[in-house]
């Protein structure tokens, strides 16, 4: 019974790590709350759950009937009677026993898995609605490493969790009950002597343990200490050439495993003596048990069989005394992931329907900013926007120029409602855009990005992202009005033609004439065109322009620009400043201010071209 629970508790000891120690969450009433959060998703499959729980449980009570048949199989070899007394037909009972194990277990795993699966097909898909439907100002402070995680290794662990875990969990207190009732049951005095004699090994091994995986979980943070040297090495290895610092990174790195290996030598002479206790302790106790059982034997008062089957049943005890650690250390764990988990599906999510698809789109689209001050949820004590006032009446084109953060795409940003003004108010057709369904504003806004992303599929499944039931002749025309066609019919695909990860087997002119037709096939009363050349040749950007000259008619547009092809033809041109509107005018008027800000810029531009 004990070498299991001391070789497991050494085996732990050896194997912890930092990472473990981070994901681990203490068993109390509130996590274990958290934990029944995430297992209520098993509710519609319980029929399952429960159909194979009872086959588990008759699969445990089924195998701790083996060392009893064992124990009476040498009883009757040994002359002792019993009700068969058929050495070959108990045998054949003990091959029966292991038959209908067999047939059971197929059963339990069969239904746990069915019901692991479902669970966690549910779990994903619940995060990832979650994800989609969550403000931008929660990505801002969030890795996609990080919510990758979620969705992957953290259900991950509660799908072993659930798979595995549980079953095993409920398969081990059983298998210890029973097997105690047994022991007790068939030999009490020498179940007694034994629950006298190891207590106190337990108590000194698990005191070992302990201060053992402290050792090692500090030989674990100085080894991560020294890959965060190679990390940062080779992440800035031009750097670390270009200053010849070769040899003080390698000097570093050398000092760093000095502490690593004075740590693990120390944590190893722990080790040692531990192992040298639990040689000793673990097989005294095991002969001070078993000479005890020899003497009742001796002297009539239990049978060989009985000892055998006593033997036997302590090392079912034992397996499962050392597999209840390893899965309390799995149920912390899963504790873990199901608050990661819990904590994402408890943001506050934007409010999105489907109202779109019901209310008449905008017949015209004019917009006012209303004294708009911003600032970022994560630097809250700086404004991005300073008090914003200008109008666009419907079908009018304007243009937002400045340098670099100074708040041109906030205004953007801010207009599709992808963050709040922080003051003020932003109204379309006088009315507030707070004032209208999420999904219905954002749907009578089209816009073409400076850096297009496409996703991993056909240039017509691109395409129809604007408008997922448009017909093959809508597609087309709308290809064609953004100056794509020729170059899609010339791929031996056409429109079939699979554009890569991200779009990376089309051009940059390419990938934004793309972007036209899906924003041409939205038809949305309201463009924006966030820079949408600035990357481009002058051979793309030509044929760009053209498009979006196209794009633009009838509709009314903010242009987020630093070239002057599209500015030029604006209606008004706004130009920012430290996040303030410092002028205003057409192109003709803000350039024929001398040393004006708009002016300016323009000349920086004339001489860079």
């Amino acid at each position: 019974m004990i070498l299991l629970f001391l070789r497991s508790t050494l085996v732990m000891a050896a194997k912890k790590t930092p990472l473990e120690e981070g994901e681990k969450r203490k068993i109390n009433k509130e996590n274990l709350q958290k934990l029944y959060g995430i297992y209520q998703y098993i509710t519609p499959y319980r029929g399952y759950f429960i159909t194979g729980l009872v086959f588990l449980l008759f699969s445990s009570s089924l195998l701790l009937t083996f060392p009893f048949l064992v124990g009476k199989l040498v009883d009757v070899a040994s002359g002792q009677k019993w009700y068969i007394n058929d050495i070959g037909l108990i045998a054949f009972l003990l091959v029966g026993v292991f038959l209908l194990q067999s047939i059971i277990s197929f059963f339990r795993v069969l239904f746990f898995s069915l019901v692991s699966e479902k669970t966690m097909a549910d779990i994903r898909k619940d995060l990832y609605q979650k994800m989609m439907t969550l403000p931008l100002s929660f990505y801002d402070s969030r890795r996609t490493g990080e919510l990758m995680s979620r969705i992957t290794s953290d259900v991950s662990m509660l799908q072993d969790t659930m798979s595995t875990t549980l079953a095993e969990l409920i398969r081990q207190f059983a298998t210890l009950a029973i097997g105690i009732v047994f022991i007790f049951y068939s030999t009490p005095e020498l179940s007694i002597f034994m629950l006298a004699t190891f207590p106190a090994v337990v108590v000194i091994t698990m005191f070992f343990g302990k201060f053992i995986r402290k050792l090692s979980k500090k030989t674990q943070d100085e080894l991560a200490s020294a890959n965060v040297i190679v990390e940062e090495t080779l992440q800035s290895i031009q750097t670390v050439k270009a200053f010849t610092s070769e040899l003080i990174e390698i000097a570093r790195y050398g000092g760093s495993l000095k502490k690593v290996v004075t740590t693990a030598l120390k944590a190893a002479k722990y080790r040692a003596a531990f192992i040298s206790f639990l040689i000793f302790g673990m097989f005294g106790a095991i002969t001070t048990v078993m000479w005890y059982g020899a003497t009742l034997v001796e002297s009539g008062t239990m049978t060989t069989g009985d000892l055998m089957s006593f033997v036997i049943y302590t090392a079912f005890i034992g397996g499962s005394i050392a597999g209840l650690g390893d899965l309390y250390g799995q149920v912390q764990k899963a504790i873990g992931a199901t608050e990661r988990i819990l904590e994402l599906r408890n943001e506050t999510s934007e409010v999105i329907s489907n109202v779109a698809e019901k209310v008449a789109p905008f017949s015209e689209a004019k917009i006012r900013y209303k004294n708009v001050r911003f600032a970022y949820p994560t630097r809250k004590e700086f404004d991005v926007l300073q008090d914003i006032s200008f109008d666009i009446a419907s079908g009018q084109k304007v243009a937002v120029v400045g340098q670099s953060g100074s708040g041109k795409s906030t205004i953007i940003q801010l207009l599709m409602r992808f963050y709040d003004c922080t003051s003020g108010d932003i109204e379309v057709n006088d009315q507030s855009i707070q004032d209208f369904d999420l999904h219905f504003l954002r749907s009578q806004i089209g816009i073409v990005p400076q850096e297009v992303i496409l996703f991993g599929g056909t240039i017509r499944e691109n395409i129809l992202y604007g408008k997922p039931q448009a017909s093959d002749e809508e597609v087309i025309e709308a290809a064609r009005q953004a100056n794509a066609i020729d170059f899609i019919e010339s791929f031996p695909e056409g429109f079939e033609t699979l554009v890569g990860e991200r779009g990376v087997k089309l051009s940059g002119g390419q990938r934004q004439r793309i972007a036209i037709a899906r924003a041409i096939l939205k038809n949305p009363k309201i463009l924006i065109l966030d820079e949408a050349t600035s990357s481009l040749d002058s051979e793309s950007e030509n044929l760009v322009q053209q498009a979006l000259d196209q794009l633009m008619k009838s509709r009314t547009t903010i242009v987020i620009a630093h070239r002057l092809a599209t500015i030029r033809k604006v209606d008004r041109i706004y130009v920012l400043n430290k996040g303030q509107i410092v002028e205003a005018g057409t192109h003709k008027e803000l350039t024929a201010k001398p040393n004006g800000v708009y002016s300016n810029l323009v000349s920086l531009q004339m001489e860079f071209y």
